[in-house]
């Protein structure tokens, strides 16, 4: 049975997308049947992992909207698979208001999947809108990945009452996996004071890895791949690993 995690904060730029695409494929390389949910309407974890956004003939979209199967929908990106989106997700937004079952059609698209895959990762926008709103609906846990610069803390209450009020009316089950440092400068007095301030109001819900600020994890998604393949040897890489390690231990 596939452990749904999904990837949220409602600021953008800190992490998301990288960590969806790197702990999928560090999870993949240590043996896990792995799908990727491009949830975020800017495609950015589609075309990070190399997939041509011109050449779909399905994606979230089509899936969320028009009923498509998601078996129809999923391609193949080296050691993941990858429900893609296109820009044209943005429209499903409006869409979905009208629609039944509008926070539930996602998790329904998924429930098909459940014993393909040992772990689905959902990449969502930066927004607490219907799409954050169906992934946490089909989700088992949230991943939230912090920047560690200022107003790092800013709007996480937000989020997380968007997660109880998701639990109390829509997914009873709901937890919050844990809050995963990103960005880390270790050059700089306010990264570490980022971070002890992050472990000192969340305490054991914040990972043990630290994800740090690397140009080669910057790099990694304009040739289409995760951190692993494209500089095994690099920090960046290595840190995603014991992060995935991390995640394995936590869900068995």
């Amino acid at each position: 049975m596939a452990k749904i995690i999904a990837l949220a904060n409602q600021k953008g730029g800190v992490g998301k997308t990288t960590t969806s695409i790197n702990l999928g494929a560090a999870l993949a390389k240590a043996g896990k049947k792995v799908l990727l949910v491009d949830a975020d309407p800017q495609g950015n974890a589609t075309s990070g992992v190399g997939v041509d956004k011109s050449e779909l003939e399905n994606d979230t979209y089509e899936v969320l909207i028009n009923g498509v199967a998601a078996n129809d929908a999923i391609v193949k990106a080296g050691t993941l698979d990858i429900l893609p989106t296109t820009i044209q997700l943005s429209e499903s937004e409006v869409q979905l208001v009208d629609l039944p079952r509008r926070e539930f059609r996602l998790k329904d698209a998924l429930a098909p999947l459940a014993d393909q895959y040992d772990y689905i990762l959902i990449d969502n926008p930066p927004s607490l809108g219907l799409l954050t709103i169906n992934s946490f609906t089909a989700a088992d846990a949230v991943l939230i990945p912090v920047q560690t610069e200022f107003y790092a803390l800013e709007g996480l209450g937000q989020l997380l009452n968007t997660i109880e009020l998701v639990r109390q009316g829509l997914n009873p089950d709901l937890e919050m996996a844990g809050i995963l440092l990103t960005m880390f400068d270790t050059r700089t007095n306010l990264a570490k004071q980022v971070s002890e301030q992050v472990r000192t109001y969340f305490e054991d819900r914040v990972y043990h890895t630290v994800i740090p600020r690397t140009v080669r994890l910057s790099e990694a998604p304009s040739y289409g791949q995760a951190i692993i393949d494209f500089d095994p040897k690099s920090l960046g890489a290595r840190v995603y690993t014991e992060f995935a390690k991390e995640v394995m231990a936590q869900y068995g």
